[in-house]
């Protein structure tokens, strides 16, 4: 049995991958590190601080340009948006707020402001995160309820493909990246959810309520 561990978004066996602290869901086909290669809420936020997200960094808006686009192609201005998760450099809110968008930023490390999370919005924006929850079933079912009926999740993160060598591959060589998403991961998650459509281009995940 130590081969196996139930999986935190539905609750299924995982088989662990060979010579790896990683498990593999044998029903949602998620891909999670094994609790005890956890580090600390310490040790994260130090890594967190470490990136270079400055918000007028030309490539740092180009890499997170999927959601600013789909939100400026989708949204009104009217809308009130949640920057889900912003970090040390919100760019996605100064991209949108530089179009007279009005969104919010919350961050369990550097914007926690939980009354936030009382609140529902139009639009979630939740760049580069998801793959940082250790409770994916809460975290989503959060999401879920922050949006207002007909509401959009615009999530971004990098899927795994059965090509791609796991071991070596960059997204798992974050220690802060404790669960990854295969694209039978987002089918699960929009069911078992009950969202009303899902939407995967690339990186860009789109999830309506």
């Amino acid at each position: 049995m130590f081969n196996y561990k139930l999986c935190p978004l539905c609750s299924f066996l995982a088989r662990k991958i060979k010579n790896d602290y990683y498990y593999n869901c044998l029903k949602c086909k998620s891909i999670f590190l094994d609790k005890k290669k956890y580090v600390s809420f310490e040790l994260e936020k130090e890594r967190y601080l470490s990136h270079d997200n400055n918000v007028n960094d030309s490539r740092y808006r180009r890499f997170t340009s999927p959601i600013a686009n789909a939100v400026l192609k989708e949204q009104s201005k009217d809308s009130i948006g949640l920057d889900f998760g912003s970090g040390t450099g919100p760019v996605i809110s100064e991209v949108l707020k530089e179009n007279n968008y009005n969104i919010v930023q919350y961050d369990p490390f550097f914007a926690d402001n939980k009354e936030l999370l009382r609140k529902q919005y139009d639009y979630i924006a939740c760049c580069e995160v998801v793959e940082h929850f250790k409770n994916p079933k809460e975290e989503f079912k959060l999401l879920k309820e922050l949006l207002k009926p007909g509401g959009t999740l615009y999530i971004m993160t990098h899927i795994y493909k059965k090509n791609i060598d796991f071991k070596d591959w960059y997204y798992r060589q974050d220690p802060t990246h404790v669960f990854i998403y295969q694209k039978e991961t987002f089918n699960y998650i929009y069911k078992k959810f009950k969202f009303s459509s899902l939407d995967i281009e690339k990186k860009l995940v789109v999830l309506k309520k």
